[in-house]
Protein backbone atom coordinates (compact mmCIF):
# COMPACT_ATOMS: atom_id res chain seq x y z
CA UNK A 1 0.00 0.00 0.00
CA UNK A 2 1.24 3.50 -0.80
CA UNK A 3 0.23 4.99 2.54
CA UNK A 4 2.19 4.53 5.74
CA UNK A 5 0.58 1.98 8.08
CA UNK A 6 0.32 4.67 10.77
CA UNK A 7 -2.05 6.63 8.52
CA UNK A 8 -4.44 3.73 7.95
CA UNK A 9 -7.59 4.05 10.00
CA UNK A 10 -7.71 1.63 12.96
CA UNK A 11 -11.15 0.36 11.92
CA UNK A 12 -9.69 -0.80 8.59
CA UNK A 13 -7.01 -2.73 10.44
CA UNK A 14 -9.75 -4.25 12.58
CA UNK A 15 -11.73 -5.14 9.43
CA UNK A 16 -8.70 -6.87 7.86
CA UNK A 17 -8.08 -8.74 11.11
CA UNK A 18 -11.73 -9.84 11.19
CA UNK A 19 -11.69 -10.98 7.56
CA UNK A 20 -8.52 -13.03 8.01
CA UNK A 21 -9.94 -14.67 11.13
CA UNK A 22 -12.40 -16.63 8.95
CA UNK A 23 -11.53 -20.14 7.81
CA UNK A 24 -14.87 -20.65 6.07
CA UNK A 25 -14.59 -19.39 2.45
CA UNK A 26 -18.18 -18.10 2.31
CA UNK A 27 -17.73 -16.11 5.51
CA UNK A 28 -14.44 -14.76 4.16
CA UNK A 29 -16.18 -13.61 0.94
CA UNK A 30 -18.82 -11.76 2.96
CA UNK A 31 -16.23 -10.13 5.23
CA UNK A 32 -14.18 -8.93 2.24
CA UNK A 33 -17.26 -7.50 0.51
CA UNK A 34 -18.31 -5.68 3.68
CA UNK A 35 -14.80 -4.33 4.32
CA UNK A 36 -14.38 -2.89 0.81
CA UNK A 37 -17.90 -1.45 0.76
CA UNK A 38 -17.37 0.30 4.09
CA UNK A 39 -13.93 1.72 3.30
CA UNK A 40 -13.96 2.45 -0.44
CA UNK A 41 -17.61 3.64 -0.46
CA UNK A 42 -18.65 2.38 -3.91
CA UNK A 43 -22.18 1.82 -5.13
CA UNK A 44 -21.73 -1.96 -5.09
CA UNK A 45 -19.10 -4.64 -4.41
CA UNK A 46 -19.35 -8.10 -5.98
CA UNK A 47 -17.16 -11.05 -5.01
CA UNK A 48 -16.82 -13.88 -7.54
CA UNK A 49 -15.18 -17.30 -7.40
CA UNK A 50 -13.25 -18.47 -10.46
CA UNK A 51 -13.78 -22.20 -11.04
CA UNK A 52 -12.03 -24.68 -13.30
CA UNK A 53 -8.66 -24.96 -14.97
CA UNK A 54 -6.98 -22.20 -16.97
CA UNK A 55 -8.49 -21.88 -20.42
CA UNK A 56 -11.97 -22.98 -19.33
CA UNK A 57 -12.48 -20.95 -16.17
CA UNK A 58 -15.99 -19.89 -15.21
CA UNK A 59 -17.13 -17.12 -12.90
CA UNK A 60 -19.56 -17.69 -10.03
CA UNK A 61 -21.04 -14.75 -8.10
CA UNK A 62 -20.76 -15.52 -4.38
CA UNK A 63 -21.89 -12.32 -2.69
CA UNK A 64 -22.81 -8.72 -3.52
CA UNK A 65 -23.35 -5.73 -1.27
CA UNK A 66 -24.89 -2.30 -1.90
CA UNK A 67 -26.92 0.25 0.04
CA UNK A 68 -29.81 -2.24 0.28
CA UNK A 69 -27.67 -4.82 2.07
CA UNK A 70 -25.73 -8.00 1.37
CA UNK A 71 -27.01 -10.85 -0.80
CA UNK A 72 -25.58 -14.26 -1.60
CA UNK A 73 -25.01 -14.90 -5.28
CA UNK A 74 -27.43 -17.78 -5.79
CA UNK A 75 -25.45 -18.97 -8.82
CA UNK A 76 -26.59 -22.16 -10.60
CA UNK A 77 -24.98 -25.45 -9.61
CA UNK A 78 -24.48 -26.49 -13.22
CA UNK A 79 -21.17 -24.88 -14.28
CA UNK A 80 -22.34 -24.91 -17.89
CA UNK A 81 -24.75 -22.13 -16.89
CA UNK A 82 -21.97 -19.99 -15.40
CA UNK A 83 -20.29 -17.36 -17.60
CA UNK A 84 -16.77 -17.95 -18.85
CA UNK A 85 -14.02 -15.56 -17.81
CA UNK A 86 -13.63 -14.73 -21.50
CA UNK A 87 -17.25 -13.54 -21.81
CA UNK A 88 -16.41 -10.13 -20.35
CA UNK A 89 -13.39 -8.22 -21.63
CA UNK A 90 -12.52 -6.75 -18.22
CA UNK A 91 -12.65 -10.18 -16.55
CA UNK A 92 -10.37 -11.67 -19.19
CA UNK A 93 -7.90 -8.77 -19.06
CA UNK A 94 -7.80 -8.96 -15.26
CA UNK A 95 -7.20 -12.74 -15.43
CA UNK A 96 -4.44 -12.43 -18.04
CA UNK A 97 -2.64 -9.56 -16.31
CA UNK A 98 -3.27 -10.70 -12.71
CA UNK A 99 -3.78 -7.02 -12.03
CA UNK A 100 -6.55 -4.47 -11.52
CA UNK A 101 -8.51 -3.32 -14.57
CA UNK A 102 -10.58 -0.14 -14.71
CA UNK A 103 -13.30 -0.31 -17.34
CA UNK A 104 -16.24 1.58 -18.78
CA UNK A 105 -19.49 -0.20 -17.85
CA UNK A 106 -21.80 -1.19 -20.67
CA UNK A 107 -24.24 1.61 -21.51
CA UNK A 108 -22.06 4.41 -20.14
CA UNK A 109 -20.20 6.88 -22.34
CA UNK A 110 -17.38 8.18 -20.21
CA UNK A 111 -19.62 9.02 -17.25
CA UNK A 112 -17.94 6.58 -14.89
CA UNK A 113 -15.41 3.76 -14.60
CA UNK A 114 -15.76 0.61 -12.53
CA UNK A 115 -12.89 -1.62 -11.38
CA UNK A 116 -12.18 -5.34 -11.14
CA UNK A 117 -9.39 -6.80 -9.00
CA UNK A 118 -7.91 -10.33 -9.11
CA UNK A 119 -7.96 -12.54 -6.03
CA UNK A 120 -4.95 -14.84 -6.24
CA UNK A 121 -4.12 -18.06 -4.41
CA UNK A 122 -1.54 -20.82 -4.60
CA UNK A 123 -3.22 -22.14 -7.75
CA UNK A 124 -3.37 -18.80 -9.55
CA UNK A 125 -6.57 -16.83 -10.10
CA UNK A 126 -9.30 -18.00 -7.70
CA UNK A 127 -11.58 -14.97 -7.60
CA UNK A 128 -12.55 -11.57 -8.95
CA UNK A 129 -13.78 -8.54 -7.03
CA UNK A 130 -15.79 -5.90 -8.87
CA UNK A 131 -16.18 -2.40 -7.42
CA UNK A 132 -18.95 -0.38 -9.08
CA UNK A 133 -19.68 3.33 -8.80
CA UNK A 134 -22.56 5.68 -9.58
CA UNK A 135 -23.82 9.16 -8.75
CA UNK A 136 -21.16 11.67 -7.81
CA UNK A 137 -18.38 9.06 -7.66
CA UNK A 138 -17.21 8.39 -11.22
CA UNK A 139 -14.34 6.01 -10.41
CA UNK A 140 -12.21 4.58 -7.65
CA UNK A 141 -9.67 6.98 -6.18
CA UNK A 142 -5.99 6.04 -6.72
CA UNK A 143 -5.29 5.70 -3.00
CA UNK A 144 -8.39 3.48 -2.61
CA UNK A 145 -7.21 1.29 -5.50
CA UNK A 146 -3.85 0.92 -3.74
CA UNK A 147 -5.68 0.10 -0.52
CA UNK A 148 -7.73 -2.64 -2.20
CA UNK A 149 -4.64 -4.17 -3.80
CA UNK A 150 -2.81 -4.12 -0.47
CA UNK A 151 -5.72 -5.81 1.30
CA UNK A 152 -5.87 -8.47 -1.41
CA UNK A 153 -2.15 -9.19 -0.98
CA UNK A 154 -2.83 -9.86 2.70
CA UNK A 155 -5.78 -12.07 1.73
CA UNK A 156 -3.55 -14.01 -0.65
CA UNK A 157 -1.28 -14.93 2.26
CA UNK A 158 -4.32 -15.94 4.31
CA UNK A 159 -5.75 -18.04 1.46
CA UNK A 160 -2.37 -19.74 0.98
CA UNK A 161 -2.41 -20.73 4.65
CA UNK A 162 -5.98 -22.03 4.28
CA UNK A 163 -5.02 -24.02 1.18
CA UNK A 164 -2.11 -25.60 3.03
CA UNK A 165 -4.44 -26.85 5.76
CA UNK A 166 -7.29 -27.88 3.46
CA UNK A 167 -5.47 -29.64 0.62
CA UNK A 168 -3.54 -32.84 0.20
CA UNK A 169 0.10 -31.94 -0.32
CA UNK A 170 0.70 -34.58 -3.01
CA UNK A 171 -2.36 -34.26 -5.27
CA UNK A 172 -3.68 -30.78 -4.50
CA UNK A 173 -7.15 -32.23 -3.85
CA UNK A 174 -9.12 -31.31 -0.75
CA UNK A 175 -8.07 -33.46 2.20
CA UNK A 176 -10.11 -35.62 4.53
CA UNK A 177 -9.87 -33.09 7.33
CA UNK A 178 -11.99 -30.61 5.40
CA UNK A 179 -14.66 -33.15 4.42
CA UNK A 180 -16.85 -33.05 7.53
CA UNK A 181 -16.51 -29.26 7.79
CA UNK A 182 -17.94 -28.74 4.30
CA UNK A 183 -20.29 -31.73 3.96
CA UNK A 184 -23.30 -30.38 5.85
CA UNK A 185 -23.19 -26.95 4.22
CA UNK A 186 -22.83 -28.41 0.73
CA UNK A 187 -25.57 -30.94 1.29
CA UNK A 188 -28.00 -28.37 2.65
CA UNK A 189 -27.36 -25.87 -0.13
CA UNK A 190 -27.71 -28.37 -2.95
CA UNK A 191 -30.06 -31.06 -1.77
CA UNK A 192 -32.37 -29.24 0.62
CA UNK A 193 -35.48 -31.32 1.05
CA UNK A 194 -35.17 -33.19 -2.23
CA UNK A 195 -37.28 -36.32 -2.53
CA UNK A 196 -35.41 -39.64 -2.76
CA UNK A 197 -36.86 -40.73 -6.13
CA UNK A 198 -34.17 -41.71 -8.68
CA UNK A 199 -35.26 -39.02 -11.18
CA UNK A 200 -35.03 -36.21 -8.61
CA UNK A 201 -31.87 -34.05 -8.92
CA UNK A 202 -29.72 -33.98 -5.84
CA UNK A 203 -26.21 -34.67 -4.54
CA UNK A 204 -24.36 -37.98 -4.81
CA UNK A 205 -21.28 -39.06 -2.90
CA UNK A 206 -18.87 -41.49 -4.51
CA UNK A 207 -15.95 -43.37 -2.98
CA UNK A 208 -13.25 -44.18 -5.54
CA UNK A 209 -10.50 -46.70 -4.88
CA UNK A 210 -7.55 -47.59 -7.12
CA UNK A 211 -7.63 -51.34 -7.75
CA UNK A 212 -4.68 -53.37 -6.43
CA UNK A 213 -2.73 -50.27 -5.52
CA UNK A 214 -0.57 -52.20 -3.05
CA UNK A 215 0.56 -54.41 -5.94
CA UNK A 216 1.51 -51.30 -7.93
CA UNK A 217 3.65 -50.04 -5.04
CA UNK A 218 5.24 -53.44 -4.45
CA UNK A 219 5.98 -54.01 -8.13
CA UNK A 220 7.09 -50.58 -9.34
CA UNK A 221 7.97 -48.74 -6.12
CA UNK A 222 6.40 -45.88 -4.21
CA UNK A 223 7.63 -43.18 -6.60
CA UNK A 224 5.58 -44.70 -9.41
CA UNK A 225 2.74 -45.24 -6.95
CA UNK A 226 2.78 -41.52 -6.14
CA UNK A 227 2.80 -40.72 -9.86
CA UNK A 228 -0.31 -42.88 -10.30
CA UNK A 229 -2.03 -40.91 -7.52
CA UNK A 230 -1.06 -37.62 -9.16
CA UNK A 231 -2.31 -38.70 -12.58
CA UNK A 232 -5.59 -40.04 -11.15
CA UNK A 233 -6.08 -36.68 -9.43
CA UNK A 234 -5.42 -34.90 -12.73
CA UNK A 235 -8.00 -37.09 -14.45
CA UNK A 236 -10.46 -36.09 -11.72
CA UNK A 237 -9.87 -32.41 -12.48
CA UNK A 238 -10.35 -33.11 -16.20
CA UNK A 239 -13.43 -35.34 -15.86
CA UNK A 240 -15.57 -33.95 -13.06
CA UNK A 241 -17.17 -30.52 -13.21
CA UNK A 242 -15.37 -27.57 -11.68
CA UNK A 243 -18.06 -27.17 -9.00
CA UNK A 244 -17.72 -30.73 -7.68
CA UNK A 245 -15.88 -31.31 -4.41
CA UNK A 246 -13.05 -33.81 -4.82
CA UNK A 247 -11.14 -35.18 -1.82
CA UNK A 248 -8.24 -37.50 -1.26
CA UNK A 249 -9.23 -39.50 1.79
CA UNK A 250 -5.82 -41.07 2.21
CA UNK A 251 -3.80 -43.74 0.46
CA UNK A 252 -5.51 -44.71 -2.79
CA UNK A 253 -9.02 -43.67 -1.74
CA UNK A 254 -10.85 -40.59 -3.03
CA UNK A 255 -14.28 -39.08 -2.43
CA UNK A 256 -16.27 -37.00 -4.93
CA UNK A 257 -19.57 -35.15 -4.42
CA UNK A 258 -21.58 -34.73 -7.63
CA UNK A 259 -24.28 -32.06 -7.47
CA UNK A 260 -27.53 -31.40 -9.29
CA UNK A 261 -27.87 -34.85 -10.88
CA UNK A 262 -30.53 -37.54 -10.85
CA UNK A 263 -29.55 -41.19 -10.51
CA UNK A 264 -28.88 -41.59 -14.22
CA UNK A 265 -26.79 -38.41 -14.33
CA UNK A 266 -24.73 -39.50 -11.33
CA UNK A 267 -24.11 -42.88 -12.97
CA UNK A 268 -22.88 -41.14 -16.13
CA UNK A 269 -20.54 -38.85 -14.19
CA UNK A 270 -18.87 -41.62 -12.16
CA UNK A 271 -18.77 -44.08 -15.06
CA UNK A 272 -17.16 -41.46 -17.31
CA UNK A 273 -14.34 -41.10 -14.79
CA UNK A 274 -13.90 -44.87 -14.43
CA UNK A 275 -13.61 -45.22 -18.20
CA UNK A 276 -11.15 -42.31 -18.40
CA UNK A 277 -8.83 -44.03 -15.90
CA UNK A 278 -9.11 -47.42 -17.63
CA UNK A 279 -8.29 -45.87 -21.02
CA UNK A 280 -5.26 -43.93 -19.75
CA UNK A 281 -1.81 -45.46 -20.07
CA UNK A 282 0.22 -44.74 -16.95
CA UNK A 283 4.01 -44.44 -17.40
CA UNK A 284 5.79 -47.71 -16.58
CA UNK A 285 2.69 -49.13 -14.88
CA UNK A 286 0.44 -49.37 -17.96
CA UNK A 287 -3.26 -49.78 -17.29
CA UNK A 288 -4.71 -48.82 -13.91
CA UNK A 289 -8.35 -49.29 -12.97
CA UNK A 290 -10.61 -47.97 -10.25
CA UNK A 291 -13.69 -49.27 -8.48
CA UNK A 292 -16.43 -46.82 -7.51
CA UNK A 293 -19.35 -46.97 -5.11
CA UNK A 294 -21.78 -44.09 -4.78
CA UNK A 295 -25.02 -43.14 -3.06
CA UNK A 296 -27.51 -40.28 -2.90
CA UNK A 297 -26.92 -37.75 -0.15
CA UNK A 298 -30.10 -37.41 1.91
CA UNK A 299 -31.05 -34.18 3.71
CA UNK A 300 -30.68 -35.87 7.11
CA UNK A 301 -27.38 -37.61 6.34
CA UNK A 302 -24.25 -37.26 8.41
CA UNK A 303 -20.86 -37.76 6.75
CA UNK A 304 -20.15 -41.16 8.30
CA UNK A 305 -23.45 -42.75 7.21
CA UNK A 306 -23.15 -41.46 3.64
CA UNK A 307 -19.57 -42.67 3.23
CA UNK A 308 -20.58 -45.98 4.79
CA UNK A 309 -23.27 -46.57 2.14
CA UNK A 310 -20.93 -45.61 -0.69
CA UNK A 311 -18.29 -47.94 0.81
CA UNK A 312 -20.85 -50.75 0.76
CA UNK A 313 -21.35 -50.27 -2.99
CA UNK A 314 -17.58 -50.01 -3.45
CA UNK A 315 -17.01 -53.34 -1.72
CA UNK A 316 -19.68 -54.87 -3.95
CA UNK A 317 -17.78 -53.58 -6.99
CA UNK A 318 -14.53 -55.05 -5.61
CA UNK A 319 -16.16 -58.41 -4.96
CA UNK A 320 -17.61 -58.58 -8.46
CA UNK A 321 -14.51 -58.10 -10.55
CA UNK A 322 -13.30 -54.56 -9.77
CA UNK A 323 -13.07 -51.87 -12.48
CA UNK A 324 -16.78 -51.10 -12.16
CA UNK A 325 -19.20 -48.47 -10.88
CA UNK A 326 -21.96 -49.45 -8.45
CA UNK A 327 -24.81 -47.46 -6.90
CA UNK A 328 -25.85 -48.33 -3.36
CA UNK A 329 -29.44 -47.24 -3.95
CA UNK A 330 -29.76 -49.37 -7.10
CA UNK A 331 -28.19 -52.42 -5.42
CA UNK A 332 -30.52 -52.08 -2.45
CA UNK A 333 -33.64 -51.89 -4.62
CA UNK A 334 -32.50 -54.93 -6.58
CA UNK A 335 -31.92 -56.94 -3.40
CA UNK A 336 -28.22 -57.37 -4.24
CA UNK A 337 -27.23 -56.02 -0.83
CA UNK A 338 -29.02 -56.16 2.49
CA UNK A 339 -26.56 -54.49 4.83
CA UNK A 340 -23.93 -51.80 4.76
CA UNK A 341 -20.97 -54.18 5.00
CA UNK A 342 -20.83 -57.00 2.49
CA UNK A 343 -17.14 -57.51 2.02
CA UNK A 344 -15.40 -60.81 2.71
CA UNK A 345 -12.58 -60.12 5.10
CA UNK A 346 -10.36 -62.67 3.34
CA UNK A 347 -10.81 -61.13 -0.12
CA UNK A 348 -7.89 -59.09 -1.42
CA UNK A 349 -9.68 -55.80 -2.11
CA UNK A 350 -6.64 -53.60 -2.40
Amino acid sequence: MSRNLANVKPNLIDAVALATSHRDRDELDRAVARMLFDHVHPNCVKVYRVLGEEGRQRVQLRVSIDSDGMRDGGAPNDPALLPLVSEKAHWLECALLSDAVHYLPQGYLGERFDSVFPLLGNRGLIGLIEVEFSGTRAAIRPHDANLVQGVLRILRNHLSALDYGERDTLTGLLNRRTFEATFAKRRGAVVGAAAPEPETPGSWLGVIDIDRFKTINDTFGHLFGDEVLLLVARLMFDTFRSTELVYRFGGEEFVVIVDGANEEGAAIAFERFRQAVAAYRFPQVGQVTVSIGYTRVAPTDIPASTVDRADCALYYAKEHGRNSTRCYDTLLRAGAITSKKTANAELELF
